[in-house]
């Protein structure tokens, strides 16, 4: 591989800079995507290896980053168990058939591979055009992110079903992530097998539970699924929303790396993981919407607060809104990989 910034970081070896991706980087502030968007459903675009390839490129051919991220949602794993998943512009994933008894437990299926084959067949054919210059994430939903949305049956800003299954019903709760878990574990598996040179768990909803919560519901999970992954010479990071007070915790699960939200600062909570931890983040995305001069501003008090750090990632603390200036994304990628240590 031509360019190994991100996998030299994560594995907490030195590197010049810090490398540089983020998350939704190939995504809906791009008039590019919206060409391709324009054309087909957001699930034909996952299901489609060449237009998952297509736009997994996009990021790569345009901002010059340190590593793609394979195009696809953390909710292909719940359609593939039995979900009747549906994407509506400006409301977003919904399923027909939430998971509410352990009746609808019982009906998703497990063993689902051959359903997720066509993530594997966008993996080979984004590798055949990357041809080796930088690495692909993999990725997945971790368990009680995709749990949420089968439980309330798409977004929800209190989540008080699922909260409530975990509270009256916590063996339901139980019953339904350890499926989830089963399935996520053998699909990272997968795309590892198909050609992935990293994988990103993503937690997206964990800040909205208690420590006691995460612990016994989230952290359990990510666990037993890291345990089971062949990732030798695969790094695998973790992330979620909360991780500024979870990191600790998500340590003990054993990643390469953990995703770092904003609200926190970096080096402190670095000092607090173990040394072979590596940390990926952790600019506010807002600061996106801002001046040049503030961006490079920002971007360089966290990597002089990070000088002489191995094993850092440059990311935001989430995704990229759908209304930032594409050119202050470009631009904040030139000022990292201007940046030397």
């Amino acid at each position: 591989m031509i360019n190994t910034l991100l996998l030299d970081a994560a594995f907490s070896k030195p590197t010049e800079r810090p490398p540089v991706w983020m998350m939704r980087q190939a995504g809906r502030f791009m008039p590019q995507y919206w060409e391709i968007k324009n054309k087909y459903s957001f699930l034909e675009m996952c299901k489609t290896p060449e237009i998952a390839a297509d736009v997994t490129m996009l990021p790569v051919d345009l901002l010059d980053v340190d590593a793609a991220i394979l195009f696809s949602d953390i909710l292909v794993t719940a359609e593939a168990m039995g979900g009747d998943l549906s994407f509506t512009q400006g409301i977003g994933p919904k399923f027909a058939n939430p998971v509410r008894t352990l009746a609808d437990i019982e009906k998703l299926e497990t063993e689902v591979g051959d359903k997720l084959q066509y993530v594997a067949d966008a993996i080979k054919v984004i590798q055949q055009r990357l041809n080796g210059k930088i690495p692909l994430i993999g990725f997945a939903g971790a368990p009680f992110t995709v749990m949420s949305y089968l439980v309330e049956g798409g977004s929800s800003k209190d989540f008080k079903l699922t909260k409530l299954m975990l509270h009256n019903e916590p063996g339901l709760a139980h019953r339904l992530l350890a499926k989830i878990a089963t399935v996520t574990a053998d699909y990272l598996n997968l795309q590892i097998a198909a050609g992935v040179n990293a994988v990103q768990i993503f937690d997206s909803w964990a800040q909205a539970l208690s420590w006691d919560d995460y612990t016994e519901f989230s952290h359990r999970y990510i666990t037993g699924i890291i345990s089971k992954l062949n990732r030798k010479d695969i790094p695998v990071i973790s992330f979620c929303k909360g991780s500024s007070v979870f990191a600790p915790l998500m340590a003990e699960a054993k990643p390469d790396v953990i995703s770092i939200d904003w609200n926190v600062d970096l080096l402190d909570i670095k000092n607090r993981l173990p040394k072979e931890v590596a940390v990926q983040g952790n600019l506010d995305p807002h600061i996106l919407y801002a001046d040049k001069k503030v961006i490079k501003e920002r971007i360089y008090r966290l990597f002089e607060r990070m000088r002489g750090e191995n094993g850092f990632i440059f990311n935001l603390g989430h995704g990229i809104m759908p209304d930032i200036p594409f050119d202050n994304v470009k631009y904040a990628v030139e000022v990292v990989k201007e940046f030397r240590y």
